[in-house]
């Protein structure tokens, strides 16, 4: 099989994208794909400095590229609610959101309010941003969610009395479990809802196998564990796909024509680990079961304070 390349991807001239933690890694190149491509791409990042640097990387790969630095910070509602205002006075429509950025493995960390980090910043920080994202999206033709999940969730569990780890004894390895698992729910849950209510916009999932990013340091850095280092360095070496390669599902998800509402995307390689072209992922009974979607739907709700598509549940 030919190895994949950026001119695979369909034209994106006159599509306006919001990615999520772009600075690095898959947002990265899923940024960088979709401005060589003609979108107009917006890198929503907590760190604006290195979004910055990023994005001159983008135009100088592609001098025509249309990208833009907005800051995001997942971990704060607030910070969600003003990057949803100032993109409402600036766009009419958006074509794209692909709800990207995430954190792994960290130790017991907290949000601006009070959520344990990983499932805040993953699952609870994109499920706020899509729905006060939901009016753009649906004033544009075609409209798409893509929500990066991980074969994590395999390994994931959503306890609805302690998502935020108050009262369970913290392990960071199922708090990222539950986190992926809520992302990849989340995006079935919203699939579900948009056809139920009408919606033009679609909801469509993938992983990006075993992909080495900055995300595997980021732990290990927090707890200034040299051995913890020394192993993602050796296991990501050893094992792991490229980010180019692991975005290869995602950019999939987002352009690739006629794909089915509430579809999950991975690598085509052996136990969806690497691939060089994206395939049907497989999922669990507990990422696709309606009554835990619905569950998980109302508490993030309750928890964010932004509720949509309740009346579809």
């Amino acid at each position: 099989m030919m190895a994949w390349s950026i001119d695979v991807l369909p034209d994106q001239t006159g599509r306006t994208a919001v990615v999520t933690g772009a600075n690095s890694g898959l947002g990265y190149h899923t940024a960088n794909a979709l401005a060589a491509k003609g979108a107009r791409v917006i890198m929503a990042c907590r760190d604006t400095a290195k979004a910055e640097i990023a994005a001159a990387a983008i135009r100088a790969n592609f001098p025509e590229a249309q990208v833009e630095v907005r800051p995001l910070d997942l971990a704060d509602l607030a910070s969600v609610s003003a990057f949803a205002e100032s993109l409402a006075a600036d766009l009419g429509a958006l074509d794209l959101l692909v709800n990207n950025a995430g954190v792994m493995a960290l130790p017991l960390t907290r949000t601006r309010d009070g959520f344990e980090m990983q499932v805040g910043t993953n699952h609870l920080g994109h499920f706020a941003l899509t729905g006060r994202l939901l009016p753009l999206l649906e004033a544009a033709p075609a409209p798409r969610v893509v929500t990066v999940a991980s074969l994590a969730h395999k390994a994931g569990s959503l306890d609805f009395e302690d998502l935020n780890w108050h009262k369970r004894r913290y392990d960071k390895w199922r708090a990222y479990g539950q986190a992926k698992l809520a992302n990849l729910s989340f995006a079935l849950e919203l699939d579900r809802r948009l056809r139920a209510a009408g919606c033009r916009t679609v909801s469509i999932a993938a992983h990006p196998g075993f992909a080495a990013t900055n995300l595997l340091m980021v732990g290990p850095r927090m707890e200034n564990s040299t051995l913890g280092k020394i192993a993602m360095v050796a296991g990501g070496g050893l094992f792991a796909q490229s980010a180019v390669q692991g975005a290869i599902p995602i950019l999939h998800a987002a352009t690739a024509p006629d794909l089915a509402p509430g579809s999950y995307w991975g690598p085509n390689g052996a136990f969806e680990l690497w691939g060089k072209a994206a395939a049907p992922a497989k999922s669990t009974g507990a990422a696709r079961s309606e009554k835990k979607g619905a569950a998980l739907w109302s508490l993030s709700e309750t928890l964010t304070g932004v509720a949509y598509l309740s009346s579809a549940g």
